[in-house]
């Protein structure tokens, strides 16, 4: 008993030495991120953004085929313009103030033979416009986002008055408003 004193510490704290050793397999880790998925997802982003600006178009036959349909069609016929009357309407407002919208509008049609359509239709067509048009309100004419949106439902409204696919476009040729 008095041998198994003399081992213990004076304190009464026993020391136990541990030895660090370095982790074999972080290094290995770093190493298989650093030599192998790094490159590979370099290699990943690389084919997207070649892919994406078209670089492998004509490798993957996208052009070919694409300029085969294009130049097979035959000559590109003529676009073809019908102007519709210059309008004055009352924009809708809240306050004592009133606003006003002078527009013209031109329509591309399809054919010429679409003329003769239109021309049947042409108070139907300003109808829907008149109505539509004294509904808007300035902020709602306000950027491209608004003039974008103008001309979607002017169109819907043409194609709605008409046989649907008669009119492909509404261009603006004069826009105040005041």
């Amino acid at each position: 008993m008095a041998e198994q004193a003399l081992d213990k510490d004076v304190d009464g704290d026993d020391e136990v030495e541990v030895e660090a050793k370095p982790r074999a397999r972080g290094i290995a880790g770093k190493k298989l991120v650093l030599f192998v998925a790094a490159p590979l997802l370099l290699l990943i982003i690389g084919g997207a953004g070649a892919y994406f600006t078209g670089l492998f178009d004509s490798l993957l036959g996208g052009e070919g085929s694409a300029g085969a349909e294009l130049h097979g069609s035959g000559p590109a016929q003529p676009a073809t313009f019908y102007d519709l009357p210059e309008m004055l309407v009352n924009l809708n407002t809240t306050g004592r103030n009133s606003s006003f919208l002078k527009i013209s509008v031109s329509l591309e049609i399809a054919n010429e033979a679409d003329r003769a359509k239109l021309d049947r239709a042409l108070p139907r067509i300003v109808d829907n416009f008149q109505v539509y048009l004294r509904e808007l309100r300035i902020e709602d004419l306000n950027g491209s986002a608004g003039l974008q949106r103008l001309r979607e439902e002017l169109l819907l409204r043409v194609n709605a008055a008409v046989e649907p696919g008669v009119v492909k476009d509404v261009l603006f040729k004069e826009m105040l408003v005041q």
